[in-house]
């Protein structure tokens, strides 16, 4: 799990949108790109490269 005080201070990198959980913690969301980013080993991963669409109809509402 993130620190709190790490997840405040996170920007998505293609839109500078705030980040949160999402997938139980295994990954970060951007709403605004529909896109979440891993979270390996503790380290989110914060790449465009590796962002991955939501699926149609998936709104992310599972974040915490």
């Amino acid at each position: 799990m993130l620190p709190e005080y790490l997840q405040s201070i996170l920007a998505c990198p293609i839109c500078t949108g705030e980040l949160s959980l999402f997938d139980e913690g295994r990954s970060m969301l951007c709403r605004p790109c529909g896109v979440t980013f891993p979270i390996r080993e503790g380290i989110p991963v914060l790449l465009a490269d590796e962002a991955e669409a939501l699926p149609p109809g998936d709104a992310g509402e599972d974040s915490p």
